[in-house]
């Protein structure tokens, strides 16, 4: 048998629980907010809407659709040209320089000239350190991956395989002559001949990146670009963001691919998944190999999302399929990014 001593009673002060109440509350506010002057994140479980995020999803969703209204953009057609001169027009007025690196390509059906364009868009050129943001603009001449055989060699708008990109930069722009700091330039070049492709186990993609990385080799200019970002597929109203494997196995890739990653994750964008999902064939290849430029590449892969029916490369691929809100939630990420770039 044991005996147990009573401890004396005493009496209930407050001061301490209350003290201790506050000063959790406190420090709960300032982990919630963001020293780069970075929006509060949001609380888990509670969806971001349109009007919690400072980037027009609504005005880039607008160009996305102007864009598709156009038609099929092949590269060397009418819509090309016509898509062209829309983005002469539309960076212009936004106050960069327009310049277009042109070349010519081997068609792969015929072997006849195709006219190729990548267009550069250049904000505070004088900077001579630069990052670069880069997309494609051309789609594929037909959506042969259609679950329909019938529907294969129908008209392909390319709403999220190859316009959003494009609408992105389009709202992407007016942020730009606002971001602090005086570092960096920033270019936009968007991409000509990614996939003039008949026949995928014939014919060769990313003519205009390639062609890029290897003047930008061959014949250096000036400046220096000192990272890189490709944006691929980022309209998808079911957006999910992995890390893609490719820009993961680039050390210094992948080191502005985490970045950008973690600026989501403190605004709250959940779409940006912290896993490995996908081995992408794109733009950014030529860019780290050739060019030396370390380029990660921000796509959704899984379109509309993992374990559907793919809208990659079929008459699905329409504006009704893609969302103002992805748009928005990709700009915002971005945007607070490149305020981080000193």
């Amino acid at each position: 048998m044991s005996s147990r001593k009573e401890a004396p009673v005493r009496r209930r002060s407050w001061f301490w629980p209350l003290f201790c109440v506050g000063l959790v509350g406190v420090l709960l506010m300032f982990s919630l907010l963001n020293l780069n002057g970075q929006q509060p994140r949001k609380v888990a479980g509670r969806a971001l809407k349109l009007s919690d995020i400072p980037f027009n999803g609504d005005r880039s969703y607008q160009a996305l659709q102007e864009i598709c209204k156009i038609g099929p953009r092949v590269s060397g057609s009418e819509g090309m040209l016509a898509q062209q001169k829309w983005v002469e027009e539309k960076f212009t007025e936004l106050g960069a320089k327009v310049s277009w690196q042109k070349f010519d390509a081997r068609h792969p059906q015929d072997g006849s000239k195709v006219q190729m364009a990548n267009a550069i868009i250049e904000w505070h050129p004088e900077r001579m350190e630069r990052i670069l943001f880069c997309c494609h603009y051309d789609t594929r001449p037909f959506p042969d991956n259609d679950p329909d055989p019938r529907k294969r060699k129908g008209k392909f708008v390319g709403a999220n395989d190859g316009a959003s990109g494009v609408a992105l930069f389009a709202e992407l722009g007016r942020h730009i002559q606002e971001l602090p700091g005086k570092t960096y330039g920033v270019d936009f070049v968007i991409f000509d001949g990614e996939e003039l492709v008949f026949d995928a186990n014939r014919d060769k993609y990313f003519l205009g990146s390639e062609y890029f990385a290897e003047q930008y080799r061959a014949a250096p200019p000036p400046h220096k670009y000192v990272k890189g970002v490709l944006v691929d597929m980022i309209a998808d109203a079911e957006l999910h963001l992995f890390y893609e494997t490719n820009s993961f196995e680039n050390k210094v890739a992948r080191s502005t691919m985490l970045d950008i990653w973690e600026t989501a994750r403190k605004l709250g964008v959940a779409e940006f998944h912290k896993t490995i999902r996908h081995e992408i064939r794109d733009d950014h290849l030529a860019l780290n190999k050739t060019a030396k430029i370390p380029t990660c590449d921000v796509i959704d892969f899984d379109y509309p999302r993992p374990g559907a029916q793919t809208y990659w490369h079929t008459t699905a691929d329409v504006p009704e399929h893609c969302s103002a809100l992805s748009l928005a939630k990709v700009g915002w990420v971005l945007v607070e990014w490149l305020k981080q770039q000193k």
